[in-house]
C-alpha cells in the first residue's frame, strides 16, 4: 500500500482526530502527539498545551515548571560525565521562525522520546541585520516574548522568566535543552563598548587602516569616556568615575558601566538609542573592532577597494568590508562581528601576529563567567560551540594543550565544576588539515573537549560518493576517537536556496539511520518535516537561514512570518518512522552496531544493513540510491536468528515479511530508491 499522503490530508486527519491524539499524549500512550503538522502545533491554544500538560505530567509537576521561583530537574540530573550526548538525537530551533520560547513546548509535542534534545540557537539581542549570531547584549531577546503566555501565567511578565519555565517545561517532558556559545559579539555590542579592552581595535579613514596597534582599546576608552561626559549618565544622571582606569576597573564593574553608557536592562529603546550615538560618536573617530575571521591565515586584514564592498547605512555612515591580505580557500571575514581578544599581539601587532604564549587571563575569565551565569540561570544541560572549527595556531595543535588552548572548551570545563553532566557539542565539519583550521579537526575537537562535532552530511547529496566516504569516515572516528561525529540531517544553515539539492532524495532515509544508528549521535532543524522538494527556490520565507536575520532588502530579505512546507509524502515518512521509535528505541538505545553491510567508502554499493552487536533483536536496511532499485539480494544475518519479519517500510504501509532463508541469509526483495526497512530478529 503506497504512503503518499497529502498535507492537506494530514489537516483533515488532525481536524477529525485531534482530541483523541491530544488524549493518547495525555495518558502516556504516546510519547508525542501523533499526526501533528509542527505548523499546527505551534497554533494550539495554550490552555489546551496546559491542559494537555497537567493531564501527562501532574498537576504539581506542571506547577512547579511553571514557578519561576523553581528549578525543574534536567532528566539527565544523575549524570556524572557528558558522554550522554554522544548518542543523543538532537533538534535545532531557531526560535525566530515559530516567534516565541512559548512556541518551542508546542514544537517539542512534536518530538518522540527518541528525539530528546533541543538545541536553541541563539537567544540574546542581536546586533548589525538582526543577526541572531551577533550578540548585541548578554539581554535575552524580547522578540521571543509571547503576549499568549503572559494571559495565561501572568506573574510571567518578562522574556527572561518566560525562557526560565519553558526550559522548565521542556524537561518535565523529558527534554535535554542547551545553548549556543559565542566566541564573538556584535561589531558594537554592549559588552564590546563596556569591555572595549576585552576586544581587538583599529582605525580606519575611508579605505586605508590607520592604526592596528595592540592597545589602540586606549584610545577607545579615552573617546568613549569624552563622549559619556558630553553626553552624561543614562543611569538617572548618576555620578560616575570620570578617570579612564577607574571607570574601566574592576572595582566599578561591567554592570555599572553598562547602566551609565546605556540605562537600565529594562529600557531597551533607551539603551538602543545611547548605542546608537555613541557608536556614531566613535565611527567619526575612525574607531572599529577588528573583524572576526574563519580559516587560515586568520590574520592580516585590509579594506576591500571593491565598490560593491562599501556599505551606506540609515544615518548615512559608510561602512566597508574587509579581507585577508593573504587569503586561502575558506578564508572569511565577518564584518559585523567581533571576536573576544584572548592573547596578546606580537611586536605591538604590526604583522597581525597572536602571540598564544600569553593568555590575557582576565578576558577567559570573563567569558567563561558570563557562560556559566546564563547556564545556572536556565539550567541548561549543554552548549553548542560557534565555529568551534577556529584553531588559529598555524603550528596545529600542541602537543599538550593548557587550560588556555580554546575559550570554547574552557567554558565547557568551567560550568563542569558545578554542572558535570554539562555536555558540548562543536560546530565544525571535519574538513581536511589546514582548510578550516589549521592542523588536523580532529585533534583540535579533543583538544578543546569537545564531545561530539556537527560534521557535514547534511551538505552532501544522499548515496553521492562524498557522502558514502564520509560516512563510513565519520563511523571510524565515532570508534577511534573521543568525539563523536553527528550523522547531521538538516541544520539551519543548510536550509537555503543554495542548497536545495541536497535534499531532493533520501530525506526519509536520512531520519531513519539518524534515529536508529545509535553508534552516532544525530542532529535535525526544525522545518526539515514538511519541507518542501524545491526543484528552483521558492520565496525566501521558505528558508529558516533567512530567519537568522532581518533583512528588509535585498537576496536575503524576508517579508512575513516563516512558511511552513505542505510536504505531506515526507511528513508521513518521518511520523511513522518516529512512531516506529516509539515501539523500539528502547531496545536500541547505547547499543553497539554489528554492520552487516557497512557504508561503501567507493560509493559502489549503496545497500547499507546493521543490528545490533550483542543480542540482535533488529536489523535496518537502507537503499541510499536516488533512483535505482536494489533487485533480490542476500544479506547475511547473526547465527542463531530463526526468524526475521519484516515490520516496517518507508514506501509500504502494513510492511510484512519473512525473508529468512534456511542458508542463514535475508533475501532483500525490490528494495526501492531511498527505501528503509525495519526486520525484528529472532
Amino acid at each position: 500500500m503506497p504512503t503518499d499522503q497529502t498535507y492537506s490530508d494530514f489537516q483533515s486527519a488532525w481536524t477529525a482526530n485531534s482530541a483523541t491524539q491530544l488524549r493518547a499524549y495525555a495518558q502516556q500512550q504516546t510519547s508525542f502527539v501523533h499526526g501533528l503538522l509542527p505548523e499546527q502545533a505551534v497554533q494550539l491554544s495554550g490552555q489546551k498545551i496546559l491542559e494537555t500538560l497537567a493531564q501527562r505530567l501532574g498537576v504539581n509537576a506542571l506547577t512547579t515548571a511553571l514557578n519561576v521561583g523553581a528549578t525543574f530537574p534536567s532528566p539527565i540530573a544523575d549524570k556524572t560525565e557528558p558522554g550522554w550526548i554522544k548518542s543523543v538525537n538532537m533538534v535545532g530551533i531557531n526560535v525566530r521562525t515559530i516567534q516565541s520560547f512559548w512556541n518551542v513546548v508546542k514544537y517539542a509535542l512534536t518530538l518522540p522520546a527518541s528525539q530528546s534534545s533541543i538545541h536553541l540557537l541563539p537567544m540574546w539581542e542581536p546586533g548589525v541585520v538582526s543577526s541572531l549570531y551577533g550578540m548585541a547584549s548578554w539581554n535575552i531577546n524580547p522578540e521571543f516574548y509571547s503576549q499568549e503566555l503572559y494571559h495565561l501565567v501572568p506573574q510571567l511578565n518578562t522574556v527572561e522568566k518566560q525562557l526560565k519555565v519553558v526550559i522548565n517545561l521542556l524537561h518535565a517532558m523529558g527534554k535535554t535543552v542547551g545553548m549556543d556559545v559565542i566566541p564573538h559579539a556584535d561589531r558594537y555590542a554592549e559588552m564590546v563598548l563596556a569591555q572595549p579592552h576585552y576586544f581587538e581595535w583599529l582605525q580606519r579613514k575611508d579605505d586605508k587602516i590607520l592604526d592596528h596597534s595592540a592597545n589602540l582599546h586606549e584610545k577607545v576608552q579615552g573617546a568613549i569616556m569624552s563622549w559619556l561626559i558630553r553626553n552624561g549618565s543614562a543611569d538617572f544622571g548618576k555620578p560616575y568615575p570620570q578617570e579612564i582606569a577607574e571607570f574601566y576597573g574592576e572595582e566599578y564593574g561591567e554592570e555599572a558601566r553598562l547602566r551609565t553608557l546605556f540605562g537600565q536592562p529594562d529600557q531597551y529603546q533607551q539603551r538602543q538609542n545611547r548605542r546608537a550615538g555613541l557608536v556614531d560618536w566613535l565611527y567619526r573617530l575612525g574607531y572599529e573592532p577588528v573583524p572576526a575571521t574563519m580559516a587560515p591565515p586568520y590574520r592580516g586584514l585590509e579594506v576591500d577597494p571593491d565598490p560593491a564592498a562599501r556599505v551606506v547605512d540609515h544615518a548615512g555612515r559608510e561602512w566597508r568590508d574587509y579581507r585577508i591580505t593573504q587569503p586561502e580557500k575558506m578564508s572569511r571575514v565577518f564584518g559585523p562581528l567581533s571576536r573576544f581578544k584572548f592573547y596578546e599581539r606580537l611586536d605591538n601587532n604590526r604583522d597581525w601576529g597572536i602571540d598564544f604564549t600569553q593568555p590575557r587571563k582576565s578576558v577567559w575569565e570573563y567569558f567563561c563567567q558570563q557562560y556559566a551565569r546564563i547556564q545556572a540561570a536556565y539550567n541548561l544541560d549543554f552548549m553548542r560551540g560557534d565555529m568551534s572549527h577556529v584553531q588559529m595556531r598555524p603550528e596545529g595543535v600542541p602537543t599538550t594543550p593548557d587550560a588556555f588552548y580554546d575559550p570554547l572548551g574552557a567554558v565547557k570545563e568551567y560550568i563542569r565544576k558545578q554542572v558535570p553532566y554539562f555536555g558540548y557539542f562543536a560546530e565544525s565539519f571535519l574538513a581536511p588539515p589546514n582548510v578550516m583550521a589549521y592542523g588536523d579537526e580532529i585533534a583540535h575537537l579533543e583538544a578543546s573537549k569537545a564531545d561530539t562535532t556537527l560534521g557535514d552530511l547534511q551538505s552532501m547529496v544522499v548515496g553521492s560518493p562524498e557522502f558514502m566516504d564520509n560516512f563510513h569516515r565519520y563511523l571510524s572516528i565515532a570508534q577511534e576517537h573521543e568525539v563523536a561525529p553527528n550523522f547531521t540531517i538538516m541544520t539551519g544553515d543548510k536550509d537555503d536556496p543554495r542548497f536545495d539539492l541536497f535534499y531532493r532524495h533520501g530525506n526519509a532515509a536520512r531520519l531513519f539511520i539518524g534515529l536508529f544508528l545509535p553508534v552516532l549521535p544525530s542532529y535535525q532543524g526544525l522545518g526539515f518535516e514538511q519541507r518542501d522538494i524545491h526543484h528552483e527556490p521558492a520565496p525566501n520565507e521558505h528558508y529558516t537561514k533567512l530567519y537568522v536575520f532581518h533583512l528588509d532588502e535585498g537576496p536575503k530579505a524576508t517579508s512575513g512570518p516563516y512558511q511552513w512546507g505542505k510536504n505531506g509524502e515526507l511528513f508521513g515518512q518521518l511520523s511513522r518512522i518516529r512512531e516506529l521509535s516509539e515501539q523500539i528505541y528502547t531496545t536500541i538505545e547505547g547499543t553497539s552496531t554489528q554492520w552487516l553491510n557497512a557504508p561503501d567508502p567507493n560509493g559502489n554499493d549503496l545497500l547499507i544493513a546493521w543490528t545490533q552487536q550483542d543480542n540482535p533483536t533488529y536489523l535496518f536496511v537502507v537503499n541510499l540510491a536516488e533512483e535505482q532499485v536494489i533487485k533480490p539480494r542476500a544479506v547475511t544475518i547473526p547465527e542463531g536468528t530463526k526468524q526475521a519479519l519484516g515490520i516496517f517500510s518507508s514506501e509500504t504501509l502494513n510492511f510484512h515479511e519473512n525473508a529468512l532463508t534456511n542458508t542463514g541469509e535475508i533475501i532483500l526483495m525490490n528494495l526501492q530508491a531511498g527505501e528503509c526497512r525495519c526486520y525484528e530478529l529472532k
